[in-house]
Order: C-alpha cells, then sequence, then structure tokens
C-alpha cells in the first residue's frame, strides 16, 4: 500500500524500465537486432560491403563501398530488404533505404602478424638515407 503522496515502495519492474531508458539500453538493443537482420538479409559478401547508419523518421540509411553495389540494392533488392528489416527487427520502423557511396568502417585486427624472420635487413622509407654509424650524419 503506498501513501497518498505517491511516496512508498515502487515495483521492481518500474524502476528497472527507469533505469533501462536513462541509459539507452533499449535503443543499443535495437540496434544490434536492426545490424543483425541486415547482415542477415544482405548475406556475407553485401554486409561486409555496407554499414548501416541511424534512422531518421522511418528512413534507414546505408553507406555502401561501392556505386555498383549501390544500384543493386536500391534497384533490386530494396523490397525485399524492407520486408526482411520488418520482419527481423520489429522494434525499429522504417519505410525506406536510402543508400550512399562511402568509406566502410573496417574492424581493426585482433594483433598484428609477427615478423617470419628476424635476420631480415631494416627497411627505410621511399627517399630517406640510412644513418651510418660514424657519427655526424
Amino acid at each position: 500500500m503506498t501513501s497518498p503522496k505517491g511516496r512508498g515502495p515502487k515495483p521492481l519492474s518500474d524502476i528497472l524500465g527507469e533505469l533501462f531508458a536513462a541509459r539507452g539500453f533499449g535503443r543499443l538493443r535495437a540496434l544490434k537486432e536492426l545490424e543483425d537482420a541486415w547482415n542477415a538479409a544482405v548475406g556475407e559478401p553485401g554486409c561486409r560491403q555496407t554499414q548501416i547508419g541511424e534512422v531518421r523518421r522511418g528512413v534507414l540509411n546505408v553507406t555502401v563501398a561501392h556505386s555498383t553495389l549501390l544500384e543493386e540494392l536500391s534497384a533490386f533488392q530494396k523490397p525485399m530488404l524492407l520486408e526482411a528489416l520488418r520482419r527481423d527487427a520489429p522494434a525499429t520502423v522504417i519505410h525506406d533505404i536510402r543508400f550512399r557511396v562511402g568509406p566502410i568502417a573496417r574492424p581493426e585486427p585482433a594483433a598484428p602478424a609477427p615478423p617470419t624472420s628476424t635476420s631480415s635487413p631494416a627497411t627505410t622509407p621511399k627517399g630517406f638515407r640510412r644513418r651510418s654509424g660514424r657519427g655526424g650524419r
């Protein structure tokens, strides 16, 4: 029983709902759901050459690697992509997709490859001279 002024215990579901909204967890979950749906709809070669952006007023912005892919997606696959996104990412309302050509951010490699041989001579950038060990220059 709560007091007339609204003080007292609050249900845990209300507190968690407010916390999730304040921290943006729902938006992150919806974005991950949308990204997974996009990757499944486009397929393996296409998902490496595209990057989804934000959704504004129901329009999903997608960056593609080159103009040939842009034409293929917008002219031939757009209705199928919209249907798949609406089905697999129901938390995000999408009415249209806009494509643009631009750079695709690649994930950083996990670790650089170790050198194959330690006895190889040191290389210098083109146009630079190596210093000799004779003092001076």
